[in-house]
């Protein structure tokens, strides 16, 4: 969930109106101050003037204690109730200052109370008026900043549970093949392999609920992922799985959806690999190109002849007589790429005419800011150096 994140002077709501509220009052003061040296006016209206200022303090304290339990009511309620609480407070506040001037001025010069009463309730009205004004311009401002914090976090946590989604589509659909070719292997009494590929299973599906479902990964760990789904298939197809990983050192740090990539390796396991008596060959290779990440997913096999499709190609894509199967594979990581990116990226099927089926993804280049805590991402060099896949199982 993404956190709240107001205007940085609203982050504390308690401190910004007591700041607020100082700086107002004693920036009102000093300016009736500056007025009366201005005028030539004694030096003992001071104190009338510092009385007048912490009883505007005090009624504007009242104020928001009454103006906070009406900001979230009906318009008529809210503007109604702050017209006639307003009037209340400034005739008070004036009364209060034409007392207290009525003592100074006492033996300077006769003026009624009505008189001082007329002549400073549009000083104190406007002053009243003002900060009532800015206390709701001030909350409006920020309960329309906590809606749009509000409205981002809503949007980001859809985002991740449909990313979540889509990738959990993936494991029942793999883990319904796996489960199903153990238990040929059991009904043929093959104890040990079924019971390797068991071990395999378990190992891949801990590492998938490490992982979490809307989280960035380097190619390089989208590899490591691969082998482990690779060391499951190989129980089943042994030497027909041939595969060759070719990675740029550079490209193998950039960062992509996890579990990107299986899907289109098992959807050339199921298509390429699978119906050939002879096998496959599974081609994976990553580089850069310009500022954008290119992966490319190929296999060998009879892509689009005789008849065959892959699952959920593109609307329209598949040629008359050949029926689009009902899968989630391309369509999901579609979908996902759309959620992750937007209009930015590269989605292309390529099937030529003498076999070979072949998928292209383009996103932009991104790397992590840095591995997360108690993570060993594999080392680039050791994905992109030929020796080194041969001794980890990846080329064949």
């Amino acid at each position: 969930m993404l956190p709240v994140k107001p205007t940085p002077f609203f982050a504390d709501k308690n401190r910004a109106f007591w700041n607020l509220q100082l700086i107002g009052w004693i920036g009102a003061m000093m300016l009736r101050t500056m007025i009366i040296f201005a005028n030539q006016q004694p030096a003992g209206l001071l104190v009338i003037v510092f009385v007048e200022m912490m009883t505007g303090f005090s009624i504007s304290l009242v104020l928001s204690v009454i103006y906070r339990h009406l900001i979230n009511r009906s318009a008529l309620v809210t503007w109604g109730l702050t017209a006639l609480v307003l009037t209340v407070a400034v005739t008070m506040y004036a009364s209060i200052d034409s007392w207290l001037q009525g003592i100074y001025y006492a033996n300077i010069r006769e003026t009624s109370f009505a008189q001082r009463f007329v002549a400073l309730i549009f000083l104190d009205g406007s002053l009243l008026g003002a900060w009532s004004a800015l206390y709701y311009a001030i909350n409006f401002f920020l309960q329309v900043e906590e809606q749009a914090d509000r409205l981002e976090r809503l949007e980001a946590q859809a985002t991740s549970a449909q990313l979540a989604m889509l990738r959990y589509q993936l494991n029942p659909h793999f883990l319904f093949n796996t489960l199903n070719s153990i238990s040929t292997l059991v009904l043929l009494k093959q104890t040990e392999p079924a019971n390797a590929m068991l071990t395999r299973l378990s190992g891949f599906l801990r590492h998938t609920l490490i992982s979490e479902p809307g989280a960035k990964v380097t190619v390089a760990q989208e590899v490591e992922t691969l082998k482990l789904y690779l060391d499951i298939e190989r129980m089943r197809f042994e030497d027909r799985l041939r595969t060759v990983f070719s990675i740029d050192p550079a490209a193998a740090e950039g960062t992509i959806p996890s579990f990107l990539l299986q899907p289109l390796v098992e959807n050339a396991i199921k298509y390429a690999v699978s119906p050939q008596e002879e096998g496959a060959r599974i081609s994976l290779s990553a580089q850069l190109v310009g500022q954008r990440l290119r992966l490319t997913v190929s296999d060998t096999g009879p892509g689009m002849q005789g008849g065959r499709s892959r699952s959920a190609f593109p609307s329209g894509f598949a040629g008359a007589g050949r029926p689009v199967s009902t899968g989630v594979g391309l369509a999901n990581i579609r979908d996902r790429l759309a959620q992750a990116y937007g209009e930015d990226h590269l989605f292309e099927i390529r099937t030529p005419a003498d076999g070979g089926f072949t998928v292209i993804i383009e996103i932009p280049y991104q790397r992590l800011a840095g591995p997360a805590e108690g993570e060993k991402p594999m080392p680039a060099s050791t994905v992109s150096n030929p020796s080194a896949q041969r001794a980890l199982g990846f080329e064949a």
